[in-house]
This record gives structure tokens, C-alpha cells and sequence, in this order.
């Protein structure tokens, strides 16, 4: 317990600084904006912020990202409440109670919930985080190539599992992924690998290029195809501070939510989405009038809201201790350590104390101020939602085509993003969920170098990975969730928890 506090104390020494608290207010700012503005989620805004922490340090360009992603947490809420439209789709769920209780003049105590249950589901993951990372890293020490590989593996199929639609189209998408990460110069032999005789691409596929294009320019093409409508709350918003009645409803929900969150959020491949889902479920079972739900129900609010904020931070557990991103936000997370030289996993905790625990206590710092930014300035945020595309969109092109061409100084990167984004486009308008993709990608690298370091001390018997324990139980478990998956009865169910 005092080795926890002391790492603590030196996460909050480096969090504290002004350079990183400055940082960490500009994350949870654009985080909330990004939530607040439906139709630019956190993986677009992370993709179009990459380029701008290249001048950054680490631990600063880290907790800045860390800071939109669960920011727009909180963001999304207002526009769930006030617009029925979820700033998120991790607030999708807030919409069905939140808009009926600003329809019933109640947005104020909506808002309010939202914001103190968001606030200490943020709390609790922030200790589950600190306290369960130096055991995982302890036990990710002792792992071997193989068994990191078989993780890697296991880490796939969940998101295989956990992607929206169908298990072939999730499939296929990964494999895409691993396929564009062996793109570039074998470091062992020099033998080009799929570059076509293209000299750019002797060094790989750039990650902020696939990341802007596949998602950040594409996201911007499949809003243009939104029509507008937003259904602005017309009454008062009210206080924002719930009355004590209001309250003592909602204690136990937040409590219920923060811990469900905490637990779903280190699913691979999950994130924050499960958690708001499982809560609203658990809360209508648990209550005494089910029929209040979704006609105003401020548990309906609590328990979700503090679900979403709570997986979103503990979804960094798989990716600080054990190096492995478990969705699509991490996965960019991945790319920006990289970038800034930094190999994720185990090691960094040793290696990096200063970024681990400056991470982790910046969560808690940046939960504090998203109380603050969410509200008192409610009224800003009302306002920011009647900001209409067509003067968005042209803002955030522009933006992202100098961060692009910033990288390299490249007019060829800038090509190749717009081409990456009609891809994009078109695999979503055919109904393929592009986050698997990028997991392939960023995670290929890593499988491919444990894969061939695992053989390489087994003397190329692939038997390695059933030989060791754990590699062989993590296999086990990988092939298991895919049968179940793929068996008819449950996959109608998979199907069907998708649709609701």
C-alpha cells in the first residue's frame, strides 16, 4: 500500500506541473467539445491531434489524448440530454431518460447527475487503474514471447467478438490490419514487402495517415451525408445542482455504474460502450416501478453516466500494464507512444514512472475539472450545439490536412489520407466497422515481432505456443469465443444485443 502511495505521489508531482495541468485542460476542453458536437467522435479529434503532440513530450502529449477520450464521456451527455442526439455512442442510453427529463423541465438535475456520477465513477477507476497496475505488470513480466503473442491473439478475437455486425466483415477487417502492417522493409532480411517499388512506402504505412484517413477524414464524409435536425430542448434547463430527493436516488446507481464500468471498460475491444448498456439494464431490473424507465428516470442517467466515464479510464489498464490496446482509442494511444519513442508495455512502468504514473494521476486531476468545465458552463455548450455542419466540417478539413502534411512535410501523405478516407467511407457504407482495422495494425507489428522471437528460441517448433501453460490457455480461451460466437443460437442473441 505505501509502494502505492509513493508512485502516487509521484504521479501527481509530474501532473501537477503547469506545462502537463495546461495540457490536461486543453484535452478535457476539446474532449467535451468533441462530445458536445455530435458527429466528431474522440478517435477522429485523437487523429487530427496526433500531428500537434509531435512537438510535445510524452507524458504531456499523452495526458492531453487520455483527456479528450474521456472527456468526450462527459461531453456527450449534453447533447444526449439536451438534443436527444448522443454526443458519443457511449451515450446513446442517456438520451432515452436525460431528453425526458429536460422535456419535463428537469435538464438542469440530468446535467447535474450526469456530471457528479461521471465525476466519481472517474474517482474510483482512477484507484482501480493505480491499483491494479503494478500486479498486472508483475505478471506481464513473466511472460514470454509466446505467451505475448497468444494474448495479442486472444486480444483480437475479443474485439472480433465485441465489433458491431457481422463476425465475417470483423474478421476481414483484421486481417486487412495485419496486412497493412507488414507493409515496408523487413528489419531482419531488408527484402521490401508489398511496397510495389513505391519508395515512400519502404518504411510502412505512416500511423497518423491511416489514422486521419480511415478515420478522421472518413468521419467527416459520413456526417455530410447527415441531414440536420436537432431537437433543442425549448423549456429552462433549471439548477443544475440535483435536489437531495434526487440525490439519494441516484447515489446507489452511481455506485453501481462506476463499479459495472470499471469492470466491462478492460474488456478487449470494448472500451466504454458495454458499461452504460449493463447499468441501464441492471438499474430497470433493480427497480421497484420498471415503467418509470425511459419517462424521466434519473437512474437511468446516474448509473450509465457513471458506467461510460469509469471503462473509459480503466480500458488504459490493458494498455499501460500489459502494452496490448484493447479498442480502437488505445490503439491510437499505441501509435503516439510509438511515435514518441516509447514501447509500450511492462516495461514502461520501470522505465517510465514519470509517464505511468503521471498518466494515471492525471485522470483524477482532469475529472476535477470536467466538474468544472461541464457546470457552470452549461449555457456554452447549449449554445456550441447550434453550431450548424456546414461551418464545422470546411474548418476541421483544412485543420487536418496541415497537421498531415506537418508530419513529413509530405504533399504525398496528404494524398494518401484523402484516398485512405474514401476507403473509409465506403467500407462503413458497406457495412464494415473500421476500429478492428486499425487494431490489426498497431497490434501486427507486435505479433509478428513475439512471433518470430518465440520461434526463433524454440528452434522454429511452433509447438511453443501449446507447450507453455499460459500461451496454451489464452489459445483455449481465443478459440472458445469464437466458437461460442459462431454458434447459431448465440450469435442471434450477439445480433440482437447489437440491434438494441
Amino acid at each position: 500500500m505505501s509502494d502505492l502511495f509513493q508512485h502516487l505521489a509521484l504521479g501527481f508531482s509530474v501532473a501537477l506541473s503547469a506545462q502537463n495541468l495546461l495540457l490536461a485542460l486543453t484535452g478535457c476542453f476539446v474532449g467535451t467539445l468533441v462530445g458536445v458536437l455530435p458527429g466528431v467522435g474522440p478517435i477522429a479529434t485523437i487523429t487530427m491531434l496526433l500531428p500537434v503532440t509531435f512537438g510535445l513530450d510524452p507524458v504531456g502529449a499523452i495526458i492531453m489524448l487520455a483527456g479528450i477520450y474521456y472527456g468526450a464521456q462527459y461531453g456527450g451527455s449534453t447533447t444526449a440530454i439536451l438534443v436527444n442526439i448522443p454526443g458519443e455512442v457511449t451515450a446513446v442510453v442517456t438520451t432515452l431518460d436525460g431528453h425526458e427529463m429536460a422535456k419535463q423541465g428537469r435538464a438542469g438535475a440530468a446535467l447535474g447527475v450526469a456530471a457528479l456520477g461521471s465525476f466519481f465513477a472517474g474517482c474510483v477507476a482512477t484507484l482501480v487503474v493505480a491499483a491494479a497496475a503494478v500486479p498486472l505488470t508483475r505478471v506481464a513480466l513473466l511472460f514470454g514471447s509466446a505467451e505475448y503473442f497468444s494474448l495479442m491473439a486472444a486480444g483480437l478475437v475479443f474485439a472480433i467478438v465485441l465489433a458491431r455486425g457481422s463476425l465475417l466483415k470483423a474478421i476481414g477487417m483484421i486481417l486487412v490490419g495485419l496486412l497493412l502492417s507488414t507493409v515496408g522493409t523487413d528489419l531482419e532480411t531488408g527484402v521490401e514487402r508489398m511496397t510495389f517499388g513505391y519508395a515512400p512506402l519502404a518504411d510502412g504505412l505512416d500511423f497518423a495517415v491511416l489514422a486521419m484517413g480511415i478515420f478522421g477524414l472518413a468521419e467527416v464524409l459520413r456526417n455530410l451525408e447527415v441531414t440536420e435536425h436537432r431537437d433543442v430542448v425549448k423549456r429552462p434547463i433549471g439548477r443544475v445542482l440535483p435536489s437531495m430527493a434526487e440525490l439519494r436516488q441516484s447515489a446507489r446507481p452511481i455506485v453501481r455504474g462506476s463499479l459495472l464500468g470499471s469492470a466491462l471498460g478492460v474488456l478487449p475491444g470494448n472500451g466504454a460502450v458495454l458499461g452504460p448498456f449493463a447499468s441501464y439494464a441492471l438499474e430497470k431490473k433493480l427497480a421497484k416501478d420498471p415503467r418509470r424507465f425511459g419517462r424521466g428516470a434519473i437512474e437511468g442517467v446516474a448509473g450509465p453516466e457513471s458506467a461510460n466515464n469509469a471503462g473509459a479510464q480503466t480500458s488504459f489498464i490493458p494498455l499501460l500494464a500489459l502494452g496490448i490496446p484493447p479498442n480502437a482509442v488505445m490503439a491510437l494511444m499505441v501509435g503516439a507512444m510509438t511515435i514518441h519513442g516509447i514501447v509500450p508495455g511492462p516495461l514502461v512502468m520501470t522505465r517510465n514512472p514519470s509517464l505511468f504514473w503521471g498518466v494515471v494521476a492525471s485522470m483524477w486531476i482532469g475529472n476535477l475539472m470536467l466538474l468544472v468545465i461541464n457546470l457552470p458552463l452549461v449555457g456554452v455548450w447549449v449554445r456550441l450545439v447550434k453550431v450548424p455542419y456546414r461551418l464545422m466540417y470546411p474548418a476541421i478539413l483544412v485543420f487536418s490536412c496541415i497537421g498531415i502534411y506537418s508530419v513529413n512535410n509530405s504533399p504525398a501523405d496528404v494524398l494518401f489520407t484523402a484516398g485512405l478516407a474514401v476507403i473509409g467511407w465506403a467500407l462503413t457504407k458497406l457495412g464494415f466497422e473500421t476500429a478492428p482495422l486499425l487494431l490489426g495494425y498497431v497490434l501486427g507489428r507486435l505479433m509478428e515481432e513475439n512471433l518470430r522471437r518465440a520461434l526463433a528460441i524454440a528452434r522454429g517448433d511452433p509447438a511453443v505456443f501449446v507447450q507453455r501453460p499460459v500461451s496454451a490457455a489464452l489459445l483455449a480461451v481465443a478459440a472458445l469465443v469464437l466458437i461460442l460466437a459462431v454458434v447459431p443460437s448465440l450469435r442471434k442473441k450477439r445480433d440482437e444485443v447489437f440491434v438494441e
